[in-house]
């Protein structure tokens, strides 16, 4: 069994920065892709930025420029860094990767438990 934590959240007021991780830990074979993604209350969850094993990125056009999302493939570990942030980057941030287990070599995609940022105007 694979398991995603996540850390790093809180509340923050506007223009300010937080830096969030997560961690994969379990039976892991390899990883793919690491992510992260977003709900707000009241509205669909959101990509915010993906990383691939072998570095290629990708961000939502809302955050580029401002986040930054970071993977440590020794450790298992993505990190976000979200800079010059807004009220409206306020949601429950997930983490997700695709991971193939050492149990089954079988490809699963895994979330995280959330963790919650706040941005006051």
């Amino acid at each position: 069994q694979v398991q995603l934590v996540e850390s790093g959240g809180g509340l923050v007021q506007a223009g300010g920065s937080l830096r969030l991780s997560c961690a994969a830990s379990g039976s892991i074979f390899r990883i793919n892709t690491m992510g992260w993604y977003r709900q707000a209350p009241g509205k669909q969850r959101e990509l915010v930025a993906t990383s691939t094993s072998s570095g290629n990125t990708n961000y939502a056009d809302s955050v580029k420029g401002r986040f930054t999302i970071t993977r440590d493939n020794a450790k298992n570990t993505v990190y976000l860094q979200m800079n010059s942030l807004k009220p409206e980057d306020t949601a429950v941030y997930y983490c997700n990767a695709g991971v193939q287990t050492t149990t089954t070599l079988r490809w699963s995609n895994v979330w995280g438990q959330g963790t919650q940022v706040t941005v006051s105007s």
